[in-house]
């Protein structure tokens, strides 16, 4: 499977409207980035709005980043995917994630080993591991992913992480991180947006554990500091934020899905800057 160098991470693309979705999908893929990821966290009809992206385009890889396994049954999804015809069934990623335990409760515990577990029945229904990602931030999870599947889609993370997953992994192994980026020249305004974009994971341990591991202190999570900000998120022009996507590249990643951060703005301003970026990332 192709998923090219740049890729794109849209929420607006699953949970907004459904025809805009379809354009925004197709022009993403006219534009010539090389797989569309939309989360999958949640739960819900995720078949169905991969199903939606996958007749809306033609060539483009459509990805789960992540389909919660907590939320669904492997062998619910491997019988969708089998059912898909050969050439839809041929550019479908499903990335996999063992969520956060503030979300799930009490049932969330031993995350490497439920994902171990999960993977056992999810290739025991026939689904192949080639078209398989996990949402690995700490080491041990990345051991998992590079023993059972394609590689790694970490979220939130920095080019030293995407170093780490390959050093772990070896070659041979996909590393495809997702970077948010903000396309403003004003670092303020920038630095604001990152933050809307950030408070809702600040509260999540696996971020937080995952960001000590990068460097940061409990005060830079805490008062979501510039160190912080200016790490996980890509932040200024459209030739500054192709130059931190180039860090991922040269520290060992194969992909790279940018995560268009418009402060709310919708489809429409995201769609706006990755127009720019395709001619700075494409």
């Amino acid at each position: 499977m192709d998923l090219g160098k740049i890729g794109v991470w849209s929420m607006e693309l699953r949970f907004g409207d459904k025809a805009e979705a379809a354009s925004g999908a197709a022009e993403i893929e006219a534009l010539g980035y090389g797989a569309i990821w939309v989360p999958g966290g949640i739960g819900g009809d995720v078949t169905g709005d991969l199903d939606h992206l996958l007749a809306a385009t033609q060539r483009i890889v459509v990805a789960t980043g992540i389909l919660n396994i907590w939320k669904h049954e492997p062998a619910e999804i491997a019988a969708w995917f089998l059912a898909l015809p050969d050439h839809q069934r041929s550019r479908v990623m499903l990335g996999l994630g063992v969520s956060h335990g503030p979300l799930i409760g009490e049932n969330w515990n031993r995350p490497v080993a439920k994902m171990a577990e999960w993977l056992d029945a999810f290739e025991a229904a026939g689904m192949p591991m080639a078209q398989t990602c996990l949402a690995a931030l700490g080491p041990k999870m990345l051991e998992l992913a590079g023993q059972r599947t394609c590689g790694a889609h970490p979220y939130l993370i920095t080019p030293a992480h995407s170093a780490e997953a390959r050093a772990i992994m070896g070659p041979g192994k996909l590393v495809a991180p997702e970077q948010g980026v903000v396309l403003e020249s004003d670092p303020v305004r920038a630095r604001e947006k990152a933050s809307e974009a950030l408070t809702h994971y600040r509260r999540l341990p696996n971020y937080c554990n995952s960001w000590k591991r990068l460097g940061f202190t409990e005060a830079d999570i805490e008062q979501e500091s510039d160190a912080l900000l200016d790490g996980i998120f890509a932040m200024g022009d459209a030739q500054a934020i192709s130059a931190r996507v180039r860090e991922h590249h040269d520290a060992g990643a194969d992909h790279v899905c940018v995560q268009t951060i418009t402060g709310g703005a919708g489809l429409a301003a995201s769609l706006a800057d990755l127009r720019v970026l395709a001619k700075e990332l494409l």
